[in-house]
Protein backbone atom coordinates (compact mmCIF):
# COMPACT_ATOMS: atom_id res chain seq x y z
CA UNK A 1 0.00 0.00 0.00
CA UNK A 2 1.37 3.24 -0.71
CA UNK A 3 1.55 6.41 1.64
CA UNK A 4 -0.52 8.36 -0.09
CA UNK A 5 -3.37 6.10 -0.51
CA UNK A 6 -2.75 5.52 3.54
CA UNK A 7 -3.01 9.08 4.40
CA UNK A 8 -5.84 9.40 2.54
CA UNK A 9 -7.20 6.68 4.31
CA UNK A 10 -6.52 8.60 7.71
CA UNK A 11 -8.01 11.84 6.42
CA UNK A 12 -11.13 10.43 5.57
CA UNK A 13 -10.57 11.03 1.94
CA UNK A 14 -10.89 7.85 0.60
CA UNK A 15 -12.47 4.76 2.14
CA UNK A 16 -10.57 1.77 3.62
CA UNK A 17 -9.89 -1.37 2.35
CA UNK A 18 -12.86 -3.67 4.00
CA UNK A 19 -10.63 -6.76 3.56
CA UNK A 20 -7.56 -5.27 5.80
CA UNK A 21 -7.40 -6.72 8.90
CA UNK A 22 -8.49 -4.66 11.92
CA UNK A 23 -8.07 -4.81 15.62
CA UNK A 24 -8.10 -2.70 18.76
CA UNK A 25 -4.25 -1.36 18.19
CA UNK A 26 -4.68 -0.49 14.75
CA UNK A 27 -7.48 1.72 15.44
CA UNK A 28 -5.57 3.41 17.84
CA UNK A 29 -2.56 3.82 15.65
CA UNK A 30 -4.10 5.06 12.65
CA UNK A 31 -6.00 7.83 15.30
CA UNK A 32 -2.49 8.80 16.37
CA UNK A 33 -1.46 9.12 12.84
CA UNK A 34 -4.58 10.86 11.79
CA UNK A 35 -4.37 13.38 15.01
CA UNK A 36 -0.33 14.25 14.22
CA UNK A 37 -0.80 14.52 10.41
CA UNK A 38 -3.76 17.28 11.00
CA UNK A 39 -1.48 19.36 13.68
CA UNK A 40 1.38 18.66 11.24
CA UNK A 41 -0.88 20.48 8.50
CA UNK A 42 -2.08 23.25 11.09
CA UNK A 43 1.55 24.31 12.15
CA UNK A 44 2.14 24.51 8.29
CA UNK A 45 -0.61 26.65 7.67
CA UNK A 46 0.20 29.38 10.33
CA UNK A 47 4.03 29.26 9.45
CA UNK A 48 2.79 29.89 5.73
CA UNK A 49 0.75 32.68 7.27
CA UNK A 50 3.98 34.26 10.13
CA UNK A 51 6.15 34.02 7.01
CA UNK A 52 4.67 35.08 3.89
CA UNK A 53 1.25 37.00 4.35
CA UNK A 54 1.66 38.70 7.36
CA UNK A 55 4.91 40.82 5.76
CA UNK A 56 2.70 41.05 2.61
CA UNK A 57 0.25 42.86 4.92
CA UNK A 58 2.92 44.81 6.49
CA UNK A 59 4.04 46.79 3.79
Amino acid sequence: MGIWKQILEYLYIKKRDPNAERNQYTKYMHGMNRISILLFLIALLIMLFKLVILPLIKK
